[in-house]
């Protein structure tokens, strides 16, 4: 039995986000030890100011709601595409790197600047660079690459 659309990019939200949220900790973490918890923290404090919260743990979570909210929203968008323009499902490895690229450039030229509380430093300096980097990588990689393998998988593409 196939899913509904809106069943399999809801689906396929929950996996990219999950993949996500994990290497966004895990390259945090890396960098400078940053725990989860921090990571969630900084999510939410884009929409809410940090004062305002009683709790660590609950601006955690609401960070953590914020960002499954942006993954299945991408998501949503790339399946929408991807019924559009069925390339995106026929070659779902370029059509994820570049939506990878696509979903990076537009959190950091778009929403965090101007839709967010947050004001994201010029990427001038080598470090800004290689940060860049390695956020769009893990985008590319935990999002875009697979939210199309997903696709392709539950998009029918008539031949």
């Amino acid at each position: 039995m196939r899913r509904s659309f809106s069943a399999s990019a809801f689906t396929a939200g929950l996996i990219a986000g999950t993949l996500d949220i994990i290497g966004a900790c895990l390259n945090a973490y890396i960098k400078n030890e940053t725990v989860p918890i921090q990571v969630l923290k900084g999510v939410a404090s884009g929409a809410f100011d940090p004062k305002t919260f009683p709790s660590g743990t609950l601006l955690a979570v609401c960070g953590l709601l914020i960002h499954f909210f942006i993954a299945i929203s991408f998501t949503f968008l790339f399946f929408f595409l991807a019924k559009q323009f069925p390339s995106l499902v026929t070659y779902p490895i370029p059509a994820g790197v570049l939506y990878g690229i696509f979903v990076w450039a537009t959190m950091r030229f778009i929403i965090l600047p101007y839709l967010s509380r947050l004001n994201p430093k010029p990427i001038i300096s080598k470090e800004a660079v290689t940060n860049a980097a390695i956020a769009a990588g893990i985008i590319v990689v935990c999002v875009g690459i697979p939210v199309a393998l997903l696709a392709r998988k539950y998009i029918k593409v008539k031949a």
